[in-house]
Formats: C-alpha cells, sequence, structure tokens
C-alpha cells in the first residue's frame, strides 16, 4: 500500500436488518476514507446508523438476521467479503473496537488479564507468561496504576473509568493501524472523560494508529478529531474538516446539532432544538431525509440528492448548500481567538 493510500475506504456500505417478516434497511450507501494516523469523527443522534457502520465493518451484526452490502477495503482485503475465520485474524490484531458499554463488553467472569492475554496468544502465539507480562504493561500504557492488581481483578471490582482503561488495553494490545471507538466517554464524569479524550489523542499521536471515533458529542468531537462526518438516518449528508463544519456547515442538519450545544445558547434563553424525530426505517421518506424537519425545505427536496463536493475536501448531501447561510458553533472571529 502507498503512504499517501487510505488506511481504509468505504464505499457504498449499506445495513439491512431483518424485523419479522420485512426488510429494513438501517444505512444506505455510506461512503468515506480513513488517512493512516487520520482521527475521524462521526456524528448524529441515537438511530442514525453510526454504530451499525462501526459494527458492519468489523463484521460484528448477527449473521443470521442482517446483510452489508458495499465494500470497505483495508489493506488490500475487502472487510465486507472475508470470512468470519478471515476476520477473526484481523479483529484486534489490526483494526480494533472500544465498545460503547465496558460493563456490558468484558466478560464478567474472567479476570481483566485473562481477556488481555487471550487477545495477545490469540495473535502472537506467547505462552501465558509472556502474555502476562503483555498484558501488565498494556495496563499500565493506559494509565492504570497498580496494573499488576487489575490484571487480576475481575469487571466488576473496577470503577466506570478503569473499566474503560482496560478497555483501551484490550484494544491497543496488538497495536492495530485503526481504532474505531463507539461512544467511549459515554456515562464517565467530565474529569475521566477528559482523561479518557487525553488518552486516546495521546496513544494515536504517540503510535501512528488511527481513530474512528463515534459519538453524539460534538464538543468531543471537535476536541479530538481532525475531521467530521455527520450522518442522519443512514446516510452521510457532510463529510468535512472539522473547522470548517464548526465555522459554516453546509448541511441543515449539522447546523442544528452545532446550535443545540448547550455552552452556546444565551443564558436564560431556550436552548435551541431540532423538532421532530429520525424517521423509522420501515417509513423512510424519499429524497431528503431530513426534510420533514428542515425549516429550509423546499418542494424539490422530495428528490434523491446525492453526496456532492462544495469545496475541496468538503461534501454535502443538500440541493440547496449554495444559497444556505447557516449558523455554525463558531464564528471566524471566535475561531482566530
Amino acid at each position: 500500500m502507498n503512504a499517501a493510500d487510505p488506511l481504509l475506504t468505504v464505499r457504498g456500505l449499506s445495513v439491512f436488518f431483518r424485523a419479522g417478516l420485512d426488510v429494513v434497511q438501517a444505512t444506505s450507501g455510506v461512503s468515506f476514507a480513513i488517512q493512516p494516523g487520520e482521527r475521524l469523527g462521526i456524528v448524529g443522534e441515537s438511530g442514525c446508523g453510526k454504530t451499525v457502520t462501526g459494527l458492519a465493518l468489523l463484521g460484528l451484526l448477527p449473521r443470521a438476521s442482517s446483510r452489508v452490502t458495499g465494500s470497505a477495503m483495508f489493506e488490500g482485503q475487502d472487510l465486507i467479503s472475508l470470512s468470519p475465520g478471515q476476520l477473526r485474524r484481523v479483529r484486534g490484531r489490526k483494526i480494533s473496537m472500544i465498545f460503547q458499554e465496558p460493563m456490558s463488553a468484558l466478560d464478567p467472569v474472567f479476570t481483566i488479564g485473562s481477556q488481555i492475554g487471550e487477545t495477545i496468544r490469540t495473535h502472537f502465539g506467547v505462552d501465558r507468561g509472556a502474555a502476562r507480562r503483555r498484558a501488565i504493561d498494556a495496563l499500565a500504557s493506559v494509565g492504570i496504576p497498580s496494573p499488576e492488581r487489575v490484571h487480576d481483578s475481575y469487571p466488576h471490582q473496577l470503577s466506570g473509568g478503569m473499566r474503560q482503561r482496560a478497555m483501551i488495553a484490550i484494544a491497543l494490545v496488538c497495536e492495530p493501524r485503526l481504532l474505531i471507538a463507539d461512544e467511549p466517554t459515554t456515562a464517565l464524569d467530565v474529569t475521566i472523560q477528559a482523561q479518557i479524550i487525553d488518552l486516546l489523542m495521546d496513544l494515536s499521536a504517540r503510535t501512528g494508529t488511527a481513530l474512528l471515533f463515534i459519538s453524539h458529542d460534538l464538543g468531543v468531537i471537535a476536541e479530538t478529531c481532525t475531521r467530521m462526518i455527520t450522518m442522519y438516518a443512514g446516510e452521510v449528508v457532510e463529510d468535512a474538516p472539522v473547522d470548517a463544519a464548526l465555522v459554516r456547515p453546509r448541511h441543515p442538519y449539522t447546523s442544528g446539532l452545532l446550535r443545540s450545544l448547550p455552552r452556546l445558547s444565551p443564558r436564560g434563553a431556550a436552548l435551541p432544538s431540532i423538532a421532530g424525530r429520525v424517521p423509522s426505517l420501515r417509513d423512510m421518506p424519499a429524497g431528503c431525509r431530513f426534510a420533514a424537519r428542515c425549516h429550509h425545505a423546499l418542494p424539490d427536496c422530495d428528490k434523491a440528492q446525492t453526496l456532492s463536493e462544495v469545496e475541496a475536501g468538503h461534501f454535502v448531501r443538500c440541493w440547496r448548500h449554495d444559497v444556505l447561510e447557516l449558523p455554525g458553533a463558531l464564528t471566524d472571529l471566535e475561531r482566530v481567538a
């Protein structure tokens, strides 16, 4: 792979689920690329397809009730077409994932050390002694005090922040080239959240690991990532550098998310919000899927729209992007300050 080539190139990723006698589509034609060492954030409301996208890339959706189409090229291999056995050799070794809730992702009947050690032995074939030493080093590398004690502890014996750090240690112990972080700071207090963000950024900068950061928290994405993808109702509606999205979003949905941040609202004023809700997978509208909630919608918005490049590196799925002046989170003056 050439150094200038993307590490991961996703094209037309669509996920379908069987729901009773029906089949519903959770994501539609999702496309993006991640460069080596890049930090890419995916934002959107719950139900927009963020987590499903991450799970689909690693083949973690239930095979009996789901179907994935499209391609995801990673180091010359299409992840979507790999067999379960081939994917197991990629997961953990080349691509790792930090799951949303560590208490659910960690096995409660095994110690932290045994769960890290299993990953090490699977991918490197070392003995238990070497795996233990490497697991303890991994726990120390993510800032866990007394890593030997934590190595021999069970998940329920650790705090939420410590469990999340242990999850990060498991994800990074094999030095993957891509780390998918699915809401890694959810349910953590502000102090621990800041520590986890600093840890991920430091590890990414130090090891060159690319980061795909999935979150509904735009503040975290703005602090952590260099590029931001906005998803709505299973589609990518905007893909832009973080600074460009903060200063001048080109899609009404991105603008609405940014203006809903509490710190941007005048003191004592009502908090801006986006009326309505994400459409049901069983009743997805034609054309722009955001039109029913958009203040700028016109009759032509019921026609199919494509993701188009409006500026260098800035893509948007809105045919009115060139006539709308949408407020962002920052003005140019605030950004310079």
